[in-house]
C-alpha cells in the first residue's frame, strides 16, 4: 500500500462525526481520493478527496444504518495502492425491531495474523501478541467474508435492519433495550464480559438472539485504553487478572479460572463442535445439516421432514455442538457442558471424522429459553452464505420473523397423536390413546418418543398431586367413561376409588383436593368428604388441570381461563389461546396440551401479546 488508514472508532451514529487517521509510505502528506460504499446494498455514498494526516466524515442522517467501506487511495499509488477501513453507522433511533452486530473483535483478533507481536494469532505460537490496538490498519472482514452473505441477502429479503459494531454492545444495555432481536452472524469469536452480560440481560429481560454464526463467544477479552486496545493474553499464566479478578482472566469462556461456558448464552459451544482447516477448509462444502424435529416452527414451510438433509455448505469450517444422547432416535441435550436444560435440537451434522482436518465433533442447531427471551443457534459459521439454499432461506425468515417480536404462545414439543388425557407423575408425563393405552415420555422441549407401558380402560381425564397426603397417595387418578373416579396401583392396576361427576372431561388435584369439570358445572371432593359438591361453572371447561394453587381449563371457545381452587363459586378469568388444546396438563410452570391428531404443545400460563 502507499496510504494505510484507520478510524477513531469501529462505529458512528447517524449525523456523527468519524474521524480517519493516514499516513503515506513514504512520509509524504498524504494526498488522494476516498470513496465511500453501503457493503450491504453495494451502494456507493460518498467520493471525495483528503489531503494530510487526518480525514473527517460527517455522516448525513439519511445513510442508512449499515456496514461501510472507505477506500483511501493515494495520488502517487498504483491501482492497487489502497487503504479500506470498515465501520458501522448505527441508527439514531430504532428504526427496525432487528439489530445486527458486526465482529470487529474478532475482525481485529486475526488482523495481521501470524506476524510476531502483531496479532492475537496463531494460537499457540509463543510470539503472538497479548494486545494489540484497533488503531493501526486491518481489522476487516477475512478473504471467506463469513458475514457478507447475510448483509447482502437482508435486504433484497425484505429485511430493514439496524447495525451495530461489536463493540457497541460492550456497554451496550441502553442501545439494546431499543430492540427485539439481537443478530449474531458469522464467525463472532471474541466477546468482552461487558458484551455478553449485556446481551444475556437483554434475552433474560424478553429480548431475543438469533446466532447465524460459529464458534461464537469462544475467547474472552478485555478493553484497555478507553477502548481502543484488545487484550488477550489466551492463558491463565500470563494474564495478570487471572490473580486479582479471575472471572475476567482472558481465556476461552469454558476454561479454567473463568469456568463461565458459553453454552449457558448460545446453548451450544465450540468445545463439542467440529473445524476443518488450511488446505482442507473445502471440506465443510460437503456436509449438511439433518433434520431432528420436523414439526417445530423453525422448519415451517420447508417441507423437510424427519431425517432429510439440508444446507448443503452451511456446515461452516467451525461449527459449535452440545453434549447429547441419542434416546430412541432423538437427540437430547444432556446439559453436562452447561447447555440449559431448555435445549432443543434441532439438526445436527456428524463431523467427527473431522479429526482428520482439525477437530472432530458435531454441529447442533436449536433453540432455548433463556429466561423471558429466545435464543437460536445455527451452530456454524458459513449460514449466510449458503442462503441461496431454500430451506435456509426459509428456516432464517421463520427465525427472523417470529424471535423480531415477543415470543409466546404455544411450542410444538411433540408430534400429532391421538391422546384424550393427559397428566405429569414426577418429570414423566403420561397420555391415554384412543385405544386405552397408556404411554409415557419424559417431560421436555425435545421432541422425545412415546413408550407404551400398559393400559388405562375407559379414562378420559387424568391428573396427579403435587404431593401425597393422608387420603390421596402420589400416583395416577383418573376419571373414567363409565363414572368412576379411579387410581392407578402399581401392583394391582386402576382401582375405583368413588363414583364421580357424570360426563366429566377433566380433572385436577390441588392441596389433596379433587376437581372435575363436567357440562353441568365444576366439583369438588374434599379429602374428609366421600362425596362431590358443587364449586360453581365449569366455564365450558372442555379440559381441566391444576398447578400452583390454581385451576386451569381449556373451554369450547379455545380459550384457556383459570380461577382459584376454592369450594364456592368464583370467576373463570380469561388468560389466552388454547392453540386447539382439548386435553389439557401442567408441570413446573407451563401448560402442555394436545388434541386428536394435534402435535404435543406447552407454553407459560400468561396472557396474550
Amino acid at each position: 500500500m502507499t496510504v494505510y488508514a484507520y478510524a477513531e472508532s469501529t462505529s458512528c451514529v447517524q449525523e456523527g462525526v468519524l474521524r480517519f487517521h493516514l499516513a503515506h509510505t513514504s512520509r509524504a502528506p498524504a494526498r488522494g481520493s476516498v470513496t465511500v460504499e453501503d457493503v450491504a446494498a453495494d451502494l456507493p455514498m460518498l467520493s471525495t478527496r483528503f489531503d494530510g494526516p487526518t480525514w473527517t466524515l460527517e455522516v448525513p442522517d439519511y445513510w442508512p444504518s449499515s456496514l461501510y467501506r472507505a477506500v483511501f487511495t493515494s495520488d502517487e499509488g498504483s491501482s492497487e495502492g489502497f487503504s479500506d477501513v470498515y465501520f458501522v453507522v448505527r441508527s439514531a433511533r430504532p428504526g427496525s425491531p432487528i439489530l445486527l452486530s458486526i465482529p470487529f473483535p474478532t475482525w481485529q483478533a486475526y488482523n495481521r495474523a501470524g506476524i510476531p507481536g502483531e496479532s492475537i494469532y496463531w494460537t499457540e505460537e509463543p510470539t503472538r501478541a497479548a494486545k494489540v490496538s484497533f488503531a493501526r490498519p486491518g481489522g476487516g472482514p477475512p478473504p471467506e467474508r463469513w458475514e457478507e452473505g447475510m448483509l447482502r441477502w437482508l435486504g433484497p429479503a425484505g429485511y430493514d435492519v439496524d447495525y451495530c459494531s461489536g463493540l457497541d454492545l460492550h456497554d451496550g444495555a441502553e442501545l439494546l433495550s431499543g430492540y427485539q432481536l439481537l443478530v449474531v452472524n458469522g464467525h463472532d469469536e471474541y466477546w468482552s464480559a461487558g458484551m455478553r452480560d449485556n446481551v444475556e440481560r437483554f434475552v433474560a429481560r424478553g429480548g431475543n438472539l438469533a446466532v447465524f454464526s460459529g464458534n461464537t463467544c469462544w475467547w474472552q477479552f478485555r478493553l484497555e485504553d478507553d477502548g481502543r486496545t484488545m487484550v488477550c493474553y489466551r492463558d491463565a499464566v500470563t494474564d495478570p487478572m487471572a490473580t486479582v479478578e479471575p472471572g475476567l482472566t482472558t481465556v476461552e469462556w469454558s476454561s479454567a479460572p473463568v469456568n463461565r461456558p458459553e453454552n449457558t448464552l448460545t446453548g451450544v459451544s465450540f468445545r463439542r463442535g467440529a473445524g476443518t482447516w488450511g488446505p482442507y477448509m473445502q471440506r465443510m462444502l460437503e456436509e449438511s445439516y439433518t433434520v431432528r424435529f420436523p414439526e417445530h416452527w423453525v422448519f415451517a414451510g420447508t417441507g423437510l421432514g424427519e431425517g432429510d438433509k439440508f444446507g448443503q455448505g452451511a456446515i461452516g469450517y467451525e461449527t459449535d455442538a452440545c453434549d447429547f444422547v441419542e434416546v430412541d432416535g432423538v437427540p437430547l441435550a444432556t446439559g453436562r457442558d452447561g447447555t440449559p436444560p431448555s435445549f432443543v435440537i434441532l439438526g445436527t451434522a456428524d463431523l467427527r471424522h473431522w479429526h482428520r482436518y482439525g477437530q472432530g465433533g458435531m454441529a447442533t442447531m436449536g433453540v432455548f429459553g433463556l429466561g423471558a427471551g429466545t435464543v437460536f443457534t445455527a451452530s456454524t459459521v458459513n449460514w449466510g452464505n449458503t442462503l441461496h439454499d431454500l430451506a435456509v432461506d426459509r428456516i432464517t425468515r421463520n427465525v427472523l420473523d417470529r424471535l423480531s417480536a415477543r415470543v409466546g404462545g404455544w411450542e410444538v414439543i411433540g408430534g400429532a397423536e391421538s391422546f384424550r388425557a393427559l397428566t405429569v407423575f414426577g418429570s414423566r408425563l403420561y397420555g391415554v390413546a384412543s385405544d386405552d393405552s397408556l404411554f409415557v415420555r419424559d417431560v421436555s422441549a425435545q421432541n422425545l418418543r412415546w413408550r407404551r407401558v400398559g393400559t388405562a380402560p375407559g379414562v378420559v381425564a387424568m391428573a396427579t398431586p403435587r404431593e401425597a397426603t393422608a387420603v390421596h397417595p402420589i400416583g395416577l387418578y383418573g376419571l373414567t367413561s363409565d363414572d368412576r373416579l379411579v387410581y392407578h396401583d402399581p401392583d394391582d392396576g386402576w382401582i375405583t376409588l368413588a363414583d364421580a361427576p357424570s360426563g366429566g372431561v377433566g380433572l385436577g388435584m390441588v392441596n389433596g383436593e379433587l376437581f372435575a369439570a363436567n357440562p353441568e358445572g365444576l366439583w369438588r371432593l374434599g379429602p374428609d368428604t366421600s362425596g362431590w359438591s358443587p364449586a360453581g361453572s365449569s366455564g365450558g371447561a372442555v379440559a381441566l388441570t391444576a398447578m400452583n394453587g390454581r385451576l386451569y381449563i381449556a373451554d369450547a371457545e379455545g380459550r384457556i381461563r383459570t380461577r382459584p381452587p376454592v369450594a364456592t363459586p368464583a370467576e373463570w378469568t380469561d388468560l389466552c389461546d388454547a392453540g386447539g388444546c382439548t386435553v389439557l396438563t401442567a408441570h413446573a410452570g407451563t401448560l402442555i396440551g394436545t388434541a386428536p391428531d394435534h402435535p404435543l404443545f406447552q407454553r407459560a400460563p400468561v396472557p396474550d401479546l
